[in-house]
């Protein structure tokens, strides 16, 4: 059994528990997070909300923040500017960044979603309208989704995470979390390879 934590993840609070910079340092998971033996299963950046997953087994932190298992993860993103069916049509079939293409994404547009304001607000220009996209990634390159949509014409002005596999975020308000238990299957132990016995030439 393992012991799964939903968190919340403010706006500016970093996804570790200690900030290494010895001045002015930030907000960190300590400042939310009181359970002793857990630790983040993944990342989420300091400028981005919402879910984050912490664990107290490493078989299952690696099931989910491996890259290789390809977990799916569902992001609210705001971006400034009314998205066209360019963009869409772009991040749903790969997007070619510094790193590389991305893999298709799932990339809807939806109405402003009913949530938390953000301290400090995003900027607003009366000029330049805003729009919202759930977009589902399944893999995790460096500040990807940000990347994907500036890269796309359009850039992320708030990123919210809502779902990583089949986890979502829920009615929890930032800095909230909850505990579930999980039932992780054992995983038999390896069996140390055979080693060919060196024969010793005469």
């Amino acid at each position: 059994m393992a012991t799964l934590i939903l968190l919340n993840k403010p706006f500016h609070v970093l996804s570790q528990f200690t900030d290494e910079r010895s001045t002015n340092p930030r907000s960190t998971l300590a400042d939310w997070i009181t359970r002793p033996g857990v630790y983040p299963a993944g990342r989420l950046d300091y400028d981005s909300e919402g879910l984050l997953l912490l664990t107290d087994h490493g078989g299952l932190q690696h099931r989910i923040a491996s890259p290789a298992n390809k977990m799916p993860k569902t992001y609210w993103v705001q971006v400034e500017g009314e998205v066209s069916d360019e963009a869409l049509r772009q991040l749903r079939q790969g997007v070619q960044l510094k790193d590389g293409l991305t893999r298709p994404a799932k990339a809807t547009p939806i109405p402003a979603p009913e949530i938390w304001p953000r301290n400090p607000p995003v900027r607003f220009r009366q000029s330049v309208p805003t729009s919202w996209l759930a977009l589902t990634i399944s893999e995790g390159k460096n500040r990807q989704v940000r990347r994907m949509t500036a890269a796309v014409g359009y850039p992320t002005l708030r990123l919210i995470r809502t779902q990583i596999g089949e986890w979502s975020l829920g009615n929890l308000q930032p800095g909230e979390s909850r505990a579930v238990t999980i039932n992780v299957p054992d995983t038999p132990a390896r069996t140390p390879p055979k080693t060919r016995r060196r024969h010793r030439r005469t």
